[in-house]
């Protein structure tokens, strides 16, 4: 008996890359699964049925459950549906899992507006509209399972990503309060950030130095979509009832714990502070924990830093 036997699965975003190796390993361990995913490009314009039908018919292949949901995160109705469609199907929805996504990389200096609202309604928005519309039901139910999608570029930051990497930090500090919220519930709520070699990761630039290039081939050959897929089975499993509120990160077969935002270093001066006095005082004692951005950054590569 595989650890979902009996649960239901929302996985969106999930017709091609890590979402689609997840919906296939849930449904292997007994999940029926609503595979979503209106099959928009890299950059979230127009849209194929196809990609989403194509998992589903191989979940089917190989003898589990699963339908097909073309609707998108950014519609609160359509992640409505969503929940409705498994209710319908199967009879209820025990799991969320929300790797939907596109990228739009500009320098700050260069992005438009759009550019910024675009990422941040599919990933902080459709976070939002996908729980939010399973929430009730788990809370009534006094089950539940919600894995988020985070990112390193979130985390530690990636030059180009200031729409994707504050909204996969948006994404942790959500689902830390959800995992709060809901604790006495039985509802768990986890972020785990994949790095893997998918149409998202292909869609960064390729670095014009062939060494650098050579190195990130083979850093993205060894990172296979399906090598996440463990972790996210565990986390929608019973088994992991005491796991809450954490930012896991894998590649591979390295899977890391990241800790939670937490004061590094305090100062107190009686009577407050001047601006000299934070100048002289303050700042000298606090320096040694500041991060050195210069020789820390990550790089976008191929993406033109002017």
């Amino acid at each position: 008996m595989g650890m979902l036997e009996g649960r239901v699965a929302i996985c969106t975003g999930s017709g091609r890359g890590v979402g689609a190796e997840v919906a296939k390993l849930m449904a292997a361990h007994g999940a029926k699964v609503v595979v979503n995913d209106p099959g928009v490009s890299g950059g979230g314009e127009g849209g194929d049925q196809t990609p989403a039908q194509e998992i589903v018919d191989t979940i089917k292949s190989a003898g589990g459950e699963a339908v097909a949901n073309f609707g998108s995160v950014t519609s609160y109705e359509d992640c409505l549906g969503m929940v409705q469609q498994a209710r319908d199907e199967f009879g209820g929805l025990h799991i969320v899992f929300n790797p939907a996504g596109i990228l739009r990389d500009r320098m700050f200096h260069k992005m438009s507006p759009d550019d910024f609202q675009a990422v941040i309604d599919v990933h902080m928005t459709g976070h939002f509209n996908v729980n939010r519309a399973a929430i009730n039901l788990f809370r009534d139910q006094e089950y539940g399972r919600i894995i988020m999608c985070g990112s390193t570029s979130g985390l530690l930051g990636n030059i180009g990503q200031v729409n994707y990497g504050g909204a996969k930090m948006g994404i942790a500090a959500m689902s830390r309060i959800v995992a709060m919220e809901n604790a006495s519930k039985n509802i768990t709520s986890n972020v785990i950030c994949p790095s893997a070699d998918t149409r998202m990761t292909r869609a960064v630039p390729t670095p014009k130095d062939p060494d650098a290039a050579a190195v990130r081939e083979e850093r993205l050959r060894r990172s296979r979509a399906d090598a996440i897929a463990p972790l996210c089975v565990f986390l929608a499993s019973e088994d992991a009832g005491d796991v809450t509120g954490q930012i896991f990160h894998q590649r591979a077969a390295e899977l890391s714990l990241y800790s939670q935002p937490r004061p590094l270093r305090m100062v107190h001066h009686q009577g407050g502070w001047t601006p000299e006095l934070i100048r002289d005082v303050a700042m000298p004692s606090l320096s040694i924990q500041f991060l050195d951005i210069a020789n820390s950054r990550t790089v976008h590569p191929g993406l033109p830093l002017d």
